[in-house]
């Protein structure tokens, strides 16, 4: 078989226009080195940052711009902290202003990112829905971290969203992927009728079959960032999650077979010695 017939369309965003369907995050990891040598390995052409001022530099006083090339990836500014719509709203903006600034693409996008419980961490459907309509209107290229509802997820689309971003699980969590039928459901509905909406996972991955199962639902892409900070050897799990993309996208791409409650013999019946059942067999046997 040609390679060419394992080529994929890319993943449309809005304007921006991505091969990799890995989007990755820059946060919590040790040392800024090791985020930057997590992304490259991690093949993503996009990575998020969060814009609140005081998460621009490290403890030691780095800045991280410095060690993200913005000549090489498209920074998706993120509202993380927000729980108002006012202040989701002024980030976005300060985001903008900054990408501006440095000459990248990624100004005229943003990761939604309203919260609405510090525990949890899981968002404030209301909140979330006024800030997406209000950045749509101004301009910006919307991606909407959102629950698992399907409800929400048709609002955020219907008042403007470029991409909605259902949790597989609370931000962080490492629990994967717990209500797939949801998903499914917000996948259905949001492609119908538009069958290039993108859906991307984002939050709760743990580790890379996470990632897989998250890609053979038919998600277009996973955003992620913990796994790969926490991880023990964030390098290699990086390396694993660009690999995990891959494969879940061409399973999904290739269609899975049905499950079935039986079994079904892989090799033809014809020609075989005997094809009696397992029953009929033992009687023979102990007759």
């Amino acid at each position: 078989m040609s390679t060419d017939a394992l080529s994929d369309s890319p993943l449309k965003i809005g304007s921006h226009t991505l091969s990799s369907r890995l989007l990755v995050g820059t946060g919590r990891y040790d040392t800024m080195e090791q985020m930057r040598a997590s992304l490259e390995i991690s093949g993503a052409e996009c990575v998020t940052v969060a814009v609140r001022r005081e998460r621009l530099y490290d403890r030691t006083g780095q800045n991280i711009l410095d060690f993200i090339d913005s000549d090489r990836y498209i920074l998706l500014p993120n509202t993380a902290g927000c729980y108002t719509a006012a202040d989701a709203v002024r980030a976005a903006k300060l985001g903008r202003e900054i990408l501006r600034t440095l000459g990248n693409p990624g100004a005229d996008w943003v990761k939604l990112e309203v919260l609405g419980d510090s525990k949890t961490l899981l968002p404030d459907p209301a909140e979330t829905v006024a800030a997406c309509e209000t950045l749509a209107a101004d301009g910006f290229s919307v991606l909407c971290y959102t629950s698992d509802c399907p409800v929400t997820a048709q609002r955020l689309k219907k008042v403007g969203a470029a991409a909605v971003m259902p949790a597989g699980s609370p931000i962080g969590s490492g629990a994967g992927i717990l209500n797939p039928s949801n998903l499914q459901i917000i996948l259905e509905y949001l492609k119908e009728g538009d069958e290039d909406y993108p859906v991307i996972i984002d939050a709760g991955v743990g580790t890379a079959s996470d990632v897989s199962v998250a890609m053979e639902l038919g998600a277009d892409g996973v955003l992620l960032n913990t796994a790969i900070a926490h991880a023990r050897e964030p390098v290699r799990m990086a390396h694993a999650m660009r690999l995990a993309v891959e494969a879940g996208r061409h399973a999904y791409l290739a269609g899975r077979i049905p499950r079935r409650l039986y079994g079904t013999a892989s090799s033809p019946s014809e020609g075989v010695i005997s094809t009696r059942p397992y029953g009929s067999q033992a009687k023979e046997v102990g007759a």
